[in-house]
């Protein structure tokens, strides 16, 4: 089972290492592909230490 507190955390983590998800930053995507490739990205290697 899938706590709150584990789910928040994963957001958290999200937000701080990838800046693009934060608010008032001038690093952000200009083409929602290159959004969607980037946190993808960063998903495949923090949940399952995949680089692609």
């Amino acid at each position: 089972m899938i706590s709150e507190r584990s789910i928040e955390r994963k957001h958290l983590t999200l937000r701080t290492r990838i800046k693009r998800l934060a608010r008032k930053t001038i690093c952000f995507s200009k083409l929602e592909k290159m959004h969607d490739i980037v946190i993808g990205l960063f998903i495949n290697v923090y949940e399952f230490g995949l680089v692609i």
